[in-house]
């Protein structure tokens, strides 16, 4: 009989909706002790403790980082405050997982990515989707070149927002909380997800702005992407279309085409090659409300595994700062007018 491991000690810092999502997965890994939770709200965090069933919680985030039994720290805070809380964090060496985006300018990533660097602790950023089994499935037939040459790659995330949304918030749809908007923060994991498959992108040129809700940042944004490998591209990202439609990206090389749907669980929805010397089997999962969290759940496992093992992370913080510099520069690049180079 092998030996029993003990289980990773894990803290979780921010008890908002996301919050609630982290919870649920971490108590559901058998290899995870989720020991303790902070907030500044004092009843909210409380209520969320008694909720989940975690015995200590705490208002300053900083008593939770002092604990010697806690080994891991999940933020799930503003975008704006992942920068400082996860300097902090390890500084008193822990390791860090962070809710996209890295934070919200690259000079604060960069820091965060050398404090963890400096102090020997694991950096992992959230962006589940590339744990989901199709997306997998996608990137292992583009590397294995079964699309041939990436002509176009196309990313649609046309959601929708009512104004209750920015309103109930103090920082969503902020320049300072948020860092932007409808790419920002809803569309980020679609633009890692397209840049994982499909490679580094060369330029961009993009177009924002508030157009339907009356916000600091955009709710409408669209982006014309040349791609490292010579492929072009297109972003649409919105809050501000009705009703919300599923997340769509489509790929087309010159032996085929492959669309993965979906937001939470994305799928591939259709599949042809032009050979046709292969099928590609569509398979079928729950709804995207039943898998909600298992791909979160994935990727904090393999954070565990990564401090068990000592080796990254599979999504560190060098690959969770490309999607904020892609969004950066569509931001820059409609700032400015023109195309902008990264």
């Amino acid at each position: 009989m092998g030996l029993i491991q003990r289980r990773v000690g894990v803290g979780l810092i921010g008890v908002g909706s996301i919050g609630g999502t982290h919870a649920k997965e971490i108590k559901a890994i058998k290899e995870a002790e989720l020991i303790a939770v902070a907030d500044y709200d004092k009843e909210k965090v409380k209520d969320f403790a008694e909720k989940f069933g975690i015995e200590n919680y705490y208002t300053d985030y900083k008593e939770l980082l002092r604990r010697s039994d806690i080994e891991i720290v999940n933020i799930c805070t503003p975008s704006s405050t992942h920068s400082n809380i996860a300097i902090d964090a390890a500084n008193h060496k822990k390791h860090v997982i962070t809710e996209k985006p890295i934070d919200i300018t690259l000079e604060n990533a960069d820091k965060m990515i050398e404090a963890c660097k400096k102090n020997d602790v694991k950096l992992s950023i959230i962006f589940q989707l590339r744990f989901a089994d199709d997306c997998i499935r996608a990137k292992n037939m583009i590397d294995e070149g079964r699309l041939g040459k990436i002509i176009l790659a196309d990313l649609y995330m046309k959601f929708y927002r009512p104004l209750d949304y920015y309103k109930k918030s103090n920082w969503k749809g902020t320049k300072k909380g948020d860092g932007g908007g409808a790419l920002m923060n809803q569309g980020i994991h679609g633009i890692d997800l397209l840049q994982w498959l499909i490679g580094s992108v060369k330029s961009i040129q993009g177009l924002t702005g508030a157009l339907r809700h009356d916000i600091e940042v955009e709710d409408t944004a669209v982006a014309l992407l040349e791609f490292k490998n010579g492929a072009f591209g297109v972003i649409e990202g919105t809050t501000s279309v009705y009703p919300d439609l599923s997340q769509k990206i489509e790929i087309h090389g010159t032996n085929g085409t492959l669309i993965l749907k979906g937001g939470e669980w994305p799928t591939i929805e259709f599949c042809e090659f032009l050979d046709k010397k292969e099928v590609c089997e569509l398979k079928k999962y729950p709804s995207e409300d039943e898998m909600w969290g298992v791909a979160h759940r994935s990727q904090i496992m393999d954070m565990i595994s990564a401090v068990r093992e000592n080796r990254e992370p599979i999504i560190n913080g060098l690959e969770g700062r490309k999607s904020l510099e892609i969004v950066l520069g569509i931001y820059k690049s409609s700032e400015r007018g023109r195309m902008v180079e990264l």
